[in-house]
């Protein structure tokens, strides 16, 4: 028997709450339907937090239903106070658009464009949010909801629980975000949202909103908000965030960020973030031990989704290299130096702060001090030590941080 969109959300660990569990079967079982979820656009690309989100996106896909997108070009102007404890940094138009284009890229390399019947559609809410008469919207929409309901979302509750301030403008984000779901549902005949569960209240007033005002039935389900192994909350390292796009992250990184998987979250990653079978994943674990075989497998297979069989390949045959045979891999991420820069000498500590390799010239001394710096292999014990070009070979050398962090630096 053939398994179905919310039979596999359910397997694969995607579903935390839905509105009407019973009638969304039903009705997804029968025909295609259309289905989104919102990203506010506050930077130039999103990160892996997002990723289970857009996963969702591809696995509604495969099962034969339309996917929609929104890029929050108008609630980005707000600032989602969902599971933030302080104001988000406002973002101008320009910005904003400049973030939706680079995002946009993401999904067109994920989802899958090329099936006309579940090819995803692009909206920015800003196209009828930043149109609104406030007037109008307050008798026509604010309307249908109270003052008491909105205090006991999460989104909210947990600020004032906490003496964080949230601003009236922040206060408003659920409004427009159910007004959102009130729109798609009218134009792009979209019946469910889908988010994170921290998203919950926001998704049940555009329900209720579609309801009382068209007097339909929409729906509305969430997924769990993922946290590591070790408490952490998924999507950021000591480094930083790990972006998917590749201009701000090489696939490379992106490969290694899940070859460093936690033990204890491989399992359940390889059901979040690949599309092998559940069934077979059962399989797999029950035969194979070597857990690093399976980081391996769950690193090629997440970054072959995000950027193609070729570049997960290539991340994979570079790491070999890299740490197995002690060579240069050519995927590594790379640093490049002027040679008159080289000519002249650069300052080590200068040069590892500046490239982000460590956040400061005083953690640079004090990798440097328990010999966590190479060059080529070789510890790096003179804190005082100037690059040269003596120091590169063919005018490449290798720079590592510890076991795992690796750079070609090469001079051009």
């Amino acid at each position: 028997m053939k398994i179905t969109f919310l039979q596999e959300m359910k397997e694969r660990g995607y579903l935390n709450q839905c509105t009407d569990l019973g009638k969304l079967s039903e009705i997804s079982n029968k025909k295609s339907i259309s289905g989104y979820i919102g990203f506010d656009c506050t930077a130039s690309s999103l990160h892996v937090g997002s990723l289970l989100q857009i996963m969702i996106l591809r696995l509604m896909q495969k099962h034969g239903h339309r996917p929609i997108v929104l890029l929050g070009g108008g609630t980005t102007l707000i600032g989602d106070p969902s599971g933030k404890d302080t104001t988000r940094k406002i973002l101008n138009q320009d910005k904003i658009k400049k973030n939706i284009k680079t995002i946009k890229k993401v999904f067109n390399r994920i989802l899958i464009t090329s099936n006309k019947k579940t090819k995803p559609i692009f909206v920015d809410n800003a196209s009828w949010l930043t149109k609104l008469n406030y007037i109008r919207f307050l008798r026509d929409i604010g309307s249908h909801f109270t003052i008491n309901k909105m205090l006991t979302f999460d989104s909210v509750k947990l600020r004032l629980d906490r003496e964080q301030s949230l601003s009236y403008m922040e206060f408003n984000y659920m409004i427009l975000q159910a007004y959102d779901f009130y729109q798609l549902f009218k134009n792009k005949n979209c019946i469910l949202q889908i988010g994170g569960s921290d998203q919950w209240g926001n998704i049940v007033s555009g329900v209720d909103l579609i309801r009382r005002i068209l007097q339909k039935e929409a729906y509305g389900l969430t997924s769990p908000l993922i946290t590591l192994a070790s408490g952490s909350k998924m999507g950021k390292t000591e480094k930083g965030a790990i972006w998917l796009n590749e201009d701000e992250l090489s696939s490379y990184d992106y490969w290694q960020f899940w070859r460093n998987t936690d033990d204890r979250d491989v399992k359940r990653f390889l059901n979040f973030f690949t599309e092998i079978d559940t069934y077979d994943i059962e399989k797999i674990f029950q035969k194979e031990k070597n857990i690093n075989k399976l980081k391996i497998l769950l690193a090629n297979e997440a970054t072959k989704i995000m950027h193609g069989e070729k570049a997960s390949k290539k991340a994979e045959q570079t790491a070999k290299e890299t740490f197995e045979k002690g060579g240069i891999g050519s995927d590594l991420p790379e640093i490049k130096l002027y040679l008159s820069e080289v000519e002249k000498g650069i300052n080590f500590l200068e040069f590892v702060a500046n490239n982000n390799i460590l956040p400061s010239k005083s953690e640079a001394r004090r990798a440097i001090a328990n010999k966590g710096l190479k060059i080529d292999d070789y510890v790096i014990e003179d804190e005082n030590k100037t690059l040269q070009l003596k120091d590169f070979k063919n005018k490449i050398l290798k720079l590592s941080y510890g076991k795992k962090k690796h750079y070609l630096v090469k001079v051009i």
